[in-house]
């Protein structure tokens, strides 16, 4: 073999390694990709979950606050139902002493 087939050969040689690098380069540039999409994805979701927490808190001092009105708002329909029997009750004998 002459000394210009193994020059180019070797330069066949070189030429296949680097097509070979700028493919692994790629593939590692495509994986790298990949990966920052899914961190994002992961931020995402953990700002979504934060979210749904802040929700969630604000969502349950509402549900207590609702049900200490509801609570509230039972106690005062028992003080007036309460009311309404003794002013009915009332009512009920001065009619009874006027009727005598």
């Amino acid at each position: 073999m002459s000394d210009l087939d193994r020059v180019r050969d070797d330069g066949n040689a070189v030429d296949a390694a680097v097509r070979r690098l700028v493919h692994a380069l790629d593939a590692l540039e495509a994986a790298v990709e990949r990966r920052r999409e899914a961190d994002r994805g992961k931020e995402d979701l953990a700002a979504q979950l934060q979210a749904f927490g802040t929700d969630r808190s604000r969502l349950a001092a509402e549900l207590d606050m609702a049900a200490a009105q509801t609570k509230q708002v039972e106690t005062t329909n028992r003080e007036i139902a309460r009311r309404l029997d003794i002013a009915m009750s009332s009512i009920r004998s001065v009619i009874e002493a006027h009727d005598r």
